[in-house]
């Protein structure tokens, strides 16, 4: 025994005198977010007989709100699961910046009284969820008004490293073609991971109908679309409606 511990010192003595160098491994084998700048995916579930009293004040106050945060989007739910909702978006420059913003709103009377405390009873629920652009996309300018569509996917566990390149030719293939018109791709920070939104613009929704069913029939975009689906788990999509005083209409 005593001669195989000393044989084994041996064997190991140069790797114990040897520099510890820390061994590192990362994940994140694809292009990273290195951007502070990320947005909020804000909905909320109304009551059916609130709804247009809600909308009326909200589009009222919507300075009080703006004055503190940019609103990138604010849309009602038109189809796609639960109805009687409303979809927004804000931008903030870090987490820093969203701290600041919210401790501004719980100070600030006016936007309670005109906005806060008369629209409780209307909102049944609120989800809130924190997402970035992914590092290939920048955020598209509609060329006129239209209607949105969102859609979600979420993907096989393993982030980006595993599925981001096959997405990221899916969605490519399609924009590419010009069947609808990509606004952004955003990968979901705080909320379901391995969850993706990707949001498009098309004229109306009949013309999305048919850009769809164009890109069905169009070879290079199914090629695409059948690798990326081996990563998918779950699908689904809302069509969504601009209101008024929505920086994206």
């Amino acid at each position: 025994m005593l001669a195989l511990r000393s044989g084994l010192r041996k064997v190991l003595a140069p790797w114990a005198l040897a520099p510890q160098v820390p061994v590192c491994s990362s994940f994140a084998t694809g292009r990273r977010q290195t951007e502070g700048t990320f947005y909020e995916f804000c909905t909320y579930y109304l009551k059916p007989s609130k709804m247009k009293e809600f909308m009326k004040n909200f589009k009222k106050n919507v300075h009080l709100r703006t004055a503190h945060s940019e609103l990138v989007g604010y849309w009602s739910v038109e189809l796609g699961g639960r109805i009687n909702r409303v979809f927004h978006i804000w931008k903030y420059d870090n987490f820093a910046h969203r701290t600041a913003v919210f401790k501004a709103l719980a100070s600030d009377p006016e936007w309670h009284e005109r906005f806060l405390i008369p629209n409780l009873a209307s909102i049944d629920k609120q989800e809130s969820e924190i997402v970035y652009l992914v590092p290939w996309c920048k955020m598209g300018t509609p060329p006129k008004e239209g209607v949105y569509e969102l859609a979600t996917f979420l993907m096989k566990p393993g982030g980006p490293a595993l599925w981001g390149d096959p997405f990221e030719r899916a969605i490519t293939a399609h924009a590419k073609q010009g069947y609808t018109e990509l606004i952004g791709v955003f990968h979901t920070e705080y909320g379901k991971l391995n969850r993706v939104h990707v949001l498009w613009w098309c004229e109306n929704a009949d013309s999305r109908a048919a850009g769809r069913h164009r890109s069905h029939e169009d070879p290079r975009v199914v090629a695409a679309v059948r690798e990326s689906v081996n990563y998918l788990d779950i699908q689904q999509n809302m069509l969504l409606i601009p209101e008024s005083f929505s920086p994206l209409k």
